[in-house]
């Protein structure tokens, strides 16, 4: 049964388009808007071998919260509906990745659960705009939207960095690894991997 999803969002704010296919090679095609956005989304995709495509417009005159969120929401919905049943994945993965003086450390447990927790970035990057368009706050803004639409606990820590640019896509491209490991079809998984028989 082929792991994919399709979804559309409107709304006053944004007009998202999205798919996605979890059995992918890490294909995509993406354009939000946000510049900064749409290479993040791109190192998502072809780190995590989950094929994406993104068709967004937004309210990006007045600034890319909402379209970022938004999209978010939608891949995180996304993701929750290629998923399924959820049988024979492997559930957890983790992962630590450089970028150079960056290195940040993402955790992922398709727990059917929504949790988040981000931990280490500088304040000061909050208001940094990466790109002149992408707030560094949104970085954990766009982790908690997929985290709680998805229904998974994602951690992730920024053990070090500097430079605004690296903080992010460390930080994307660990989340990226992790998530490829947890949503894997292992063979050896029978069923769901949960005592409790569902997630």
């Amino acid at each position: 049964m082929p792991r994919t999803a399709e979804i559309s969002r409107k709304t006053s704010e944004s007009e998202i388009f999205l798919k996605l296919n979890l059995d992918g090679t890490g294909a995509n095609s993406i354009n939000t808007g946000v510049p900064f956005f749409d290479h993040m989304l791109t190192a998502l995709s072809k780190h995590s071998l989950i094929d994406l495509e993104v068709k967004a417009k937004g309210d990006v005159h007045i600034d890319a919260h909402h379209t970022v969120e938004d999209t978010a929401i939608v891949f995180g919905q996304a993701l929750k509906e290629a998923l399924g049943d959820k049988k024979g994945i492997g559930r957890y993965g983790d992962a630590t990745v450089p970028l150079d003086e960056s290195l940040a450390r993402a955790v992922v447990d398709v727990s059917g659960r929504a949790y988040f927790f981000h931990a280490g970035q500088p304040d000061a990057i909050n208001f940094h705009r990466i790109g002149g368009h992408f707030t560094g706050s949104l970085i954990g803004h766009a982790f908690e939207a997929i985290a709680h639409n998805a229904s998974i606990t994602l951690h992730v820590d920024l053990i070090r960095g500097v430079d605004p640019h690296h903080i992010a896509e460390s930080q994307f491209k660990a989340f990226a690894r992790a998530l490829r490991k947890a949503v894997e079809l292992d063979p050896r998984v029978k069923g769901v991997p949960s005592t409790k028989g569902s997630l």
